[in-house]
């Protein structure tokens, strides 16, 4: 081989060959090099627009872990309508176990449609500092809601269960003397209306009270579904009246017992489970683990000492220890810290928790005192120990702890309360908000109220009240007679619903008197 390549380099015309063929060679290569130097911007900026255009935009990315916590949250949160079933049922009396029920299922099935059609675009949607006018029907859903990675649904779901919550409060105060009809209509009013509407001020994009120079803040909800709530709630006992045959403390009577205070006290343990989406599950992050883990420890911590609270507050006057004070204690606990929980230590939980457990107790005293009939409590425990848990957070937040993010905790800010030396920016910033929301909800309250009183449906007739609500409503009670828990053994078998309307009106009276 070595042989031929020197015979070839001896003839002359293979050496031109040779030489033409490797300056072809090397032209080549110098062409190809200018060609990308000259050509390289333009591929470059092709790939990168094509790039930018395939990118997702921080709105459109799904966060699988707030997503599944956000569900994981909601489903609590809606499991709390067991509870509330469970625990006004067993406040009550027999008579109007049925209409709790019922109104119950129906105020959250009436909930999710108009929640779905108009409350969550009146609350969540973008519009102006009053009102939101985006999403009717969920209508233009994004990806995820604004920049929290929770996937649209995800968060719509989530805020159902809040404005469930809030209506289902609202029946409290209301029971054993309200028409169906009427809960029909005032259910639309709150869960259509005022709720979200209200609720846009505080947790919608751009409500105003979110907006001022330092913001009123709430983190759960201590004001914006637990004293709207108890707040209507109030109104709604103003203008039903009390209950046939109520007789009030101050007139010698006094709050009558429930008629089963172990689904009583099993509903609220329930809500209580359930209140573990409620506070923790307003991360809306699962990457807030410390914020979690702190909200939940401060959860518990209040609820315990709104037990303890009320029910050694209220053994001196009867030397009894009282089940259903104990129950409504810890929930005033519980409703009183799911405005601050993020943003306290334990100490101040437990402090807001105890103070909450009094609150309930003379919220009581008082209705009892200006003879309004709260059968369940709704107005205290609710309305009364909300307000005291939003004005909590200007006195004990810390500022240790920031804003909740989609990825965590967002320092940038904190929030600090006027016991740990912020001064009383943020305590008047919830004084604010806190009169504001409560009077404008009592507004609105009484005038939706009053409206449906006009339409003679508010509350049910005297002989229906006396016959009970359940027969009269509902062609049956809760309970079959001869189990013995309507003072009549074996009547109205093969009757419609088991016990039926062949029972007597008097086998309707409960064991408990209504005074």
């Amino acid at each position: 081989m070595l042989r031929k390549l020197k015979e070839r380099a001896r003839e002359k015309e293979s050496r031109r060959f040779f030489a033409v063929y490797l300056v072809g060679k090397m032209l080549g290569v110098v062409l190809l090099l200018v060609a990308l130097k000259v050509l390289a911007p333009f591929f470059h900026s092709v790939a990168s627009a094509q790039s930018t255009s395939d990118a997702p935009a921080p709105e459109d990315v799904v966060n699988s872990l707030n997503t599944v916590w956000t569900l994981v949250a909601a489903f609590l949160v809606f499991f709390m309508q067991a509870g509330f079933m469970m625990l006004e049922a067993g406040f009550a009396r027999t008579r109007e176990v049925s209409n709790i029920l019922l109104e119950c299922i129906v105020d959250t099935a009436l909930c999710g449609i108009l929640f779905w059609a108009i409350g969550f675009a009146f609350m969540f949607g973008a519009g102006n500092k009053l009102i939101g006018h985006e999403f009717f029907f969920l209508n233009g859903a994004p990806t995820t809601y604004g920049t929290t990675g929770v996937a649209f649904m995800a968060f719509f779901l989530f805020q159902f269960a809040f404005a469930d919550t809030c209506s289902t409060i609202t029946s409290g105060a209301m029971v054993g003397r309200t028409g169906f009809k009427g809960d029909l209509l005032y259910s639309i009013g709150v869960s259509g209306f005022i709720y979200p509407i209200l609720g846009h001020w505080v947790w919608g994009p751009g409500g105003w009270l979110a907006t001022m120079p330092v913001p009123f803040r709430d983190f759960a909800g201590s004001t914006v579904v637990h004293t709207v709530g108890g707040m209507i709630a109030l109104a709604g006992a103003v203008v039903l009246g009390p209950r046939l045959g109520r007789r009030f403390r101050r007139d010698g009577g006094g709050m009558p017992a429930g008629h089963d205070m172990t689904i009583a006290a099993i509903g609220g343990v329930i809500l209580w489970f359930g209140w573990y989406g409620f506070n923790p599950g307003s991360t809306l992050s699962a990457l807030d683990a410390g914020g979690m883990g702190r909200v939940a420890t401060n959860t518990t911590l209040a609820a315990a000492a709104g037990a303890l609270s009320a029910l050694f507050f209220v053994y001196p006057r009867s030397k009894k220890w009282d089940t259903g004070i104990t129950v409504n204690g810890f929930l005033a606990g519980l409703v009183a810290i799911t405005c601050p929980c993020y943003w306290v230590n334990t100490t101040g939980s437990i402090i807001i928790g105890a103070i909450a457990g009094v609150i309930m107790v003379l919220g009581v005293d008082l209705l009892e005192r200006v003879r309004i009939d709260d059968p369940i409590g709704a107005v205290p425990v609710h309305g009364m120990c909300g307000i005291w848990g939003t004005l909590s957070l200007g006195l004990f937040a810390t500022g240790q702890f920031g804003v909740p993010g989609p990825t965590g905790e967002d320092t940038s800010t904190v929030v600090t309360g006027l016991f740990w030396g912020g001064g009383v920016h943020q305590l008047w910033a919830q004084v604010v908000g806190s009169f504001i929301m409560t009077t404008s909800v009592l507004i609105l309250g009484f005038a939706l109220m009053y409206g449906v009183k006009l339409t003679k449906t508010l509350r049910i007739s005297e002989e229906g009240e006396l016959e009970g609500i359940d027969i009269h409503e509902h062609g049956a009670p809760a309970y079959h007679p001869e189990y013995g828990f309507m003072g009549v053994a074996g009547v109205g078998s093969g009757s419609t619903g088991g016990a039926g309307t062949s029972a007597p009106a008097g086998a309707m009276v409960s064991r408990t008197p209504v005074g």
